[in-house]
């Protein structure tokens, strides 16, 4: 493991929480991690392009977290204006 702020006696503790945790919350910790992460990424491409509507930033983090290739095909090279 890598550098870590978290000493190991808590770390141990919160891995015995994660293995007495239900399949069902462990998935939900994981969507709202993952959702955490979209909210950040859309704020940041919001505060480089103040100008852009939701759609707009909803796009281009779709086709950084996708990928171009794979966002052209699914979506199409739609105008965003």
């Amino acid at each position: 493991m890598g550098k870590t702020d978290t000493s190991k006696e808590s770390m141990e503790v919160l891995v015995g929480l994660y293995r007495q945790m239900p399949p069902e919350q462990k998935l939900r910790r994981v969507f709202d991690a993952y959702a955490m992460g979209r909210r950040l990424a859309m704020a940041g491409i919001r505060d480089r392009h103040p100008d852009w509507n939701e759609r707009q930033v909803w796009r281009e983090w779709a086709k950084r977290h996708l990928g171009e290739e794979l966002f052209e095909k699914v979506y199409g090279a739609q105008d965003d204006g």
